[in-house]
């Protein structure tokens, strides 16, 4: 085993035969400095050819190297004769870059998220007027009803994948109508029938909450599902057949494309 003293230690210089590691630097009293401890060092050929020892005292252990560790200078032999670090290819970013690299890649993430956003609210905007848009996200979601009521016990994924789909579809068209319609039906003197629509919301919540946690195969899951199609086919008519067009003739023609922009924009939160 070579002398330690010849050695670089991993952390800079090694300790002197008259220090330990974590006294580095500190000159104690006699009567402060611990007792002998017996210790053991060994030398390890690492495998880009560094030696490297380990010392070890009372089961602490350091390690002497002839590089120090981290750095990502070469050793001394390396090095060019004027004392200069060699090239080393392509130099590394700088900061400026990375920053400009990172801002371009927000920016473009958050592009593509509002176009799917636009894309997902696009059959409502295109249905018109905010009454339109929401009997036509009201037959969009009787569509998925109709698909997963054509699935039997043996369809499970498919039913999950469904069921999922209608989740969204009915969650975004009842934060549009909670966050706009209903809150526009309560200023128009219409509070009782608002109060009514969102208290029937929490229902639907209750029936997505039993039929995601009853299995798909289960013989019981498709009656429940008809039951929750029932209830929900009585609150989209109970809106398009009298609340709706009662709102929409006590509001001006401003007022209802101010309330159709509201509308979407609450929709476009959750598309």
């Amino acid at each position: 085993m070579s002398d330690r003293s010849d050695t670089p230690h991993l952390y800079g210089t090694a300790p002197g035969s008259e220090s330990k590691q974590g006294k580095a630097g500190h000159t104690l009293a006699p009567d402060q400095q611990a007792p002998t401890e017996q210790s053991y060092a060994h030398q390890i050929a690492l495998t880009d050819g560094t030696m490297v020892t380990v010392e070890e005292t009372s089961g602490i252990a350091f390690a002497e190297s002839d590089r120090q560790v981290g750095s990502a200078a070469p050793p001394a032999d390396d090095r060019p004769a004027d004392g200069t670090a060699p090239a080393t290819g392509t130099p590394p970013p700088t900061t400026r870059q990375v920053v400009l690299g990172a801002a371009l890649g927000v920016g473009v993430g958050l592009l593509a998220n509002l176009v799917r956003k636009a894309a997902v609210q696009a059959p409502t905007m295109l249905a018109g007027r905010w009454d339109k848009a929401l009997a036509a996200e009201h037959r969009a979601a009787l569509a998925i009803f109709d698909l997963i009521e054509q699935t039997d016990e043996k369809d499970a994924a498919r039913r999950t994948v469904l069921l999922t789909q209608l989740k969204h579809a009915i969650g975004k068209h009842a934060f549009q109508e909670e966050n706009s319609i209903y809150a526009m039906m309560r200023d128009l003197e219409m509070t009782e029938a608002a109060d009514h629509l969102n208290h029937e919301h929490g229902y639907v919540k209750q029936y997505f909450f039993d039929l995601g946690e009853m299995p798909r195969d289960d013989p019981a899951w498709l009656p429940k599902l008809r039951a929750f199609r029932s209830m929900i086919e009585t609150h989209m008519r109970e809106e398009e057949d009298d609340l709706f067009p009662r709102m929409r003739e006590r509001l001006t023609g401003d007022q209802n494309r101010h309330l159709t922009r509201l509308m979407h924009r609450e929709g476009l939160k959750l598309a």
